[in-house]
């Protein structure tokens, strides 16, 4: 297996769990980063006090360590040309309310 699909599985066992309570959520940025065995993506998700959020984070492979990196909103316009895509977490009905909002 390639490095840059090692750290994608590393990432996706650390991420998933956290991430699914924000389903859906897309992928909207992804750098593999080689010399320090790490890779930093960006995912947009619509958060229960927020609203929509770009939200960075960097999943550190040699430590296994995802780090949230922080985040930005959204406006309509960039939310409606990503949701046209598959989400990289989907879901069949949205629980944001209940999402624990960290």
């Amino acid at each position: 297996m390639s490095l840059d699909q090692t750290l994608r599985a590393q990432r996706d066992a650390k991420a998933i769990p956290h991430l699914e309570q924000y389903a859906p959520v897309w992928i909207v940025d992804e750098k593999i980063i080689p010399e320090d065995e790490a890779l930093q993506f960006n995912v947009m998700f619509q958060h229960p006090l927020y609203g929509w959020v770009n939200r960075r984070y960097r999943y550190d492979g040699f430590n296994d360590v995802l780090y949230h990196k922080g985040q930005t909103l959204m406006n309509e316009g960039d939310i409606l040309g990503v949701q046209e895509q598959d989400p990289y977490i989907a879901v069949t009905v949205a629980d944001i309310p209940n999402s624990y909002g960290g």
